[in-house]
């Protein structure tokens, strides 16, 4: 008897180390772990269930990721897709209310390095609370795709935000091989018109310029987002000019530059528009906003003048 209680003890003993490492090996499996933008390394014990999105392309990507359904708090302007209009506000991406953030409870936040959001005194505060922060900082459009990736393994989505980021990555090769060798032509982007406002070739949309064989006339310019006179436009000669405006709609002074029949653009009628949101943000729908301006610049391509 005592050999058989000897072995039942010896049973419960390894019966208890078993259960003690499944758990052990489950825990593990649970955390995860990518490194931001910055170099940082986000560990969260387990994958995001609450998030807070401080940037409206951060919101997109984390729908693309397969996890809209997770985001708890947002900023203005999070307006695609449809459904994250009902994300409750926690401020602007530019005037964060703190406050707000915390009482969301977030397990993860998303901050875009040019927001309030990833400025250094902001990110102090958030690891003062104990918060996780993912910083994105896009400076490339392949970024795109890597940051769809990161989400996905802080939420546990891998399978949804990789299949996002490769049908967005074969869209981008795709537009780069038919378009990037073209001839080049001269391109005005016009992000606003009082005071004339461009963006410079560092920025996103440089790189979508670039991408349909363009040449931003301002990309040697030392301000990512250069205040510029009309006498400039004059002497660089744009062949395309491209407004973005603030909305969906073709802004009224686009025409403005008719008052200037000497500019190629002008002159060729070469005055297009591509709707900001396709086109400044750093989501897999810059792409709809790329096959757009790559379109248009053929356009000018192909005009006999």
């Amino acid at each position: 008897m005592s050999d058989h209680r000897a072995i039942a003890r010896l049973r419960v003993v390894v019966i208890a180390a078993l259960t003690a490492l499944l758990g052990a090996t489950t825990a593990a499996a649970a955390a995860v772990e990518v490194r931001d933008f910055r170099g940082q390394t986000i560990r969260l014990d387990a994958p995001a269930q609450r998030i807070v999105a401080l940037a409206p392309h951060l919101v997109e990507n984390l729908y693309s990721a397969g996890l809209g359904d997770r985001i708890v708090g947002a900023v203005s302007y999070s307006d695609y897709p449809p459904a994250a209009r009902a994300i409750p506000e926690v401020g602007g991406y530019t005037n964060i209310s703190l406050e707000a953030v915390v009482a969301k409870n977030p397990d993860l936040v998303v901050a875009w390095a040019s927001g309030q959001g990833g400025d250094p005194a902001t990110l102090a505060r958030f690891d003062a609370l104990g918060i996780p922060v993912y910083v994105d900082r896009p400076r490339q459009l392949t970024d795109i795709a890597r940051a769809i990736r990161d989400l996905g393994v802080l939420g546990d989505t891998s399978a949804t935000a990789d299949a996002a980021a490769q049908r967005f990555t074969r869209r981008l090769s795709a537009l780069r091989e038919r378009y990037s060798e073209r001839a080049p032509v001269r391109v005005f982007y016009q992000v606003w018109d009082d005071p004339l406002q461009t963006l410079a070739g560092d920025q996103l949309v440089g790189q979508v310029i670039r991408l349909c064989g363009g040449r931003n006339i301002f990309a040697d310019a030392v301000s990512l987002a250069p205040k510029v006179g009309i006498e400039s436009v004059l002497e660089r000669d744009p062949q395309a000019i491209v407004a973005s405006g603030m909305g969906e709609e073709r802004p009224d002074w686009l025409d403005d530059w008719r008052d200037w029949p000497g500019l190629q653009a002008v002159e060729n009628d070469h005055l297009f528009f591509v709707p900001p949101d396709l086109i400044q943000r750093a989501t897999v729908r810059v792409l709809d906003g790329a096959t757009t301006l790559c379109r248009q610049l053929d356009s000018v391509r192909r005009d006999p003048h």
